[in-house]
């Protein structure tokens, strides 16, 4: 920003050449004194500049100040209880029961998190496999019945786990380092009361791990979960839903707070720092940005040099964090009011804005996902951009960042109340400009489309605005 009218007319007073007019001072003090104001102009130039432009990642005080409005946004969402665990270990049953399966498999990660809060952060992966074991207790019960096969050096460590379970509670049977750890699997898994007839494998879990099980149980299937399995994950429970609007809001307060701190001639790397800045103001998890200027940004997912922000560019910020284990993922593209807009570049925009709105449209409970896509694609086609949109519309969304189903062309996957998506067009042309926005969507029990960010205003309105 520039000095203010006040400023230039408090410098005018002060002019030195006018206070030479008036008192005749010699040549050499005049000299003398021009340099000192001279010097006196730049100082002051440079603190009003420093005043007037964003928070440098190196004034943590400051940014946590600019930022302080965003400290416990998502404060009154709670994460998932006991009873929801429970839920889902039965309906996992249920569905095992149905496929006429006799166990599920997985590590920790993303769908151990879902049925039995076994995160990957819990317990990282190793070459030693510690692995969720479900079977479905015998009929009439509908129950399941829990075990974590673990290392035996690590099964105090495994009981620590906080891993919800009906009674009689989670097993842990516990494999010797000289014996074969999918030997103790299988050999659990019919304590478990099921017979190892087929196996479903969590789709994450590493080949080494469904090769152990298959050589363990050659006369059993070792299969893949099927969608019917994958499901039971994609589709959200209200409680996840609310987690999931909560973080995605705090995400887009966050993108707004940092644009009110940014200025001409900083850095990507800077502008990042700030967003994570304001995410972990938000008491939000391990959040993370992808930040592009200009045509840095006509690579989807960027690449090249730590540039500076030019008057004529746009800001392109793809980002997100945690709560509670459940993802947030939005991309703003926009630029500073004191940006120099290229007219071309804001028509661009607005087809994009427009793409999105018609894939909202298009997603609703029944829908196929090709057909989300298509709704994007093809306008943008007709408008003349078809090619410069070169990614899929969007991914699943929930406890990763991106899982299954996906919006893209070629899949013909059923969208189910409960299902929530990423709706993310863009036009990229090379050496020029990158632009996308993104906001997630839920489909309601009305089997209607709502973005999950629609509390704190949902898309932007222009590209001024975030």
């Amino acid at each position: 920003m520039g000095s203010s009218p006040a400023d230039s007319h408090a410098a005018a007073r002060q002019d030195p050449y006018s206070t030479r007019r008036r008192t005749r001072i010699g040549h050499g003090i005049l000299v003398s004194i021009c340099l000192l104001v001279a010097l006196g102009t730049t100082l002051s130039a440079f603190v009003r500049s420093f005043r007037d432009t964003s928070l440098s990642p190196s004034d943590p005080a400051d940014a946590d100040a600019a930022f302080a409005h965003l400290a416990g946004y998502c404060a009154h969402v709670a994460p998932p209880a006991a009873p929801a665990f429970l839920a889902r270990q039965r309906a996992l049953a249920h569905t095992l029961r149905a496929l006429n399966a006799s166990a599920y498999v997985a590590e920790p990660g993303a769908s151990a998190a879902f049925f039995a809060n076994l995160s990957g952060a819990a317990w990282h992966l190793s070459e030693r496999p510690l692995l969720l074991l479900v079977a479905p207790e015998p009929e009439p019960s509908d129950g399941a019945r829990i075990a974590l096969l673990t290392p035996q050096f690590e099964a105090a460590r495994a009981r620590m786990l906080p891993v919800p379970a009906a009674p009689p509670g989670v097993a842990y049977p516990a494999w010797a380092e000289d014996a074969d750890p999918y030997a103790a699997a299988v050999a659990a898994l019919g304590t478990l009361g099921s017979e190892p007839a087929t196996i479903f494998v969590d789709g994450s879990a590493r080949h080494f791990i469904v090769d152990g099980l298959a050589r363990a149980a050659p006369h059993a299937r070792v299969l893949s979960a099927p969608v019917e399995v994958r499901r039971l994950r994609e589709r959200k429970s209200a409680a996840e839903l609310e987690i999931l609007r909560c973080v995605n809001e705090a995400t887009v307060l966050a993108m707004r707070a940092v644009r009110a701190q940014m200025r001409i001639g900083m850095r990507q790397s800077e502008a990042v720092a700030l967003f994570v800045r304001a995410m972990a103001a938000a008491g939000t998890q391990s959040p993370g940005a992808l930040v592009l200027f200009g045509d840095n940004a006509a690579r989807p997912h960027g690449g090249g040099a730590d540039r500076v922000l030019r008057a004529g560019e746009l800001v392109l910020i793809d980002g997100g964090a945690l709560l509670h284990g459940y993802a947030s993922d939005v991309t703003r593209t926009f630029y500073l009011d004191e940006s120099v807009p290229d007219a071309h570049h804001v028509a661009l925009w607005h087809l994009v804005h427009e793409a999105q709105a018609l894939a909202l449209k298009a997603a609703r409970a029944g829908a196929r996902t090709g057909a989300v896509d298509r709704a994007a694609r093809e306008y943008l086609t007709r408008e003349g951009y078809g090619e410069y949109f070169t990614h899929r519309l969007g991914h699943g969304i929930g406890l990763e960042t991106h899982e299954s189903p996906y919006l893209r062309g070629g899949t013909d996957d059923v969208i189910y109340t409960g299902h929530t998506f990423s709706d993310e067009p863009g036009i990229y042309i090379e050496n020029e400009v990158g632009i996308r926005l993104e906001d997630c969507f839920c489909v309601n029990e009305d089997g209607k489309a709502v973005f999950l960010t629609a509390g704190v205003g949902g898309p932007p309105r222009d590209p001024w605005s975030v």
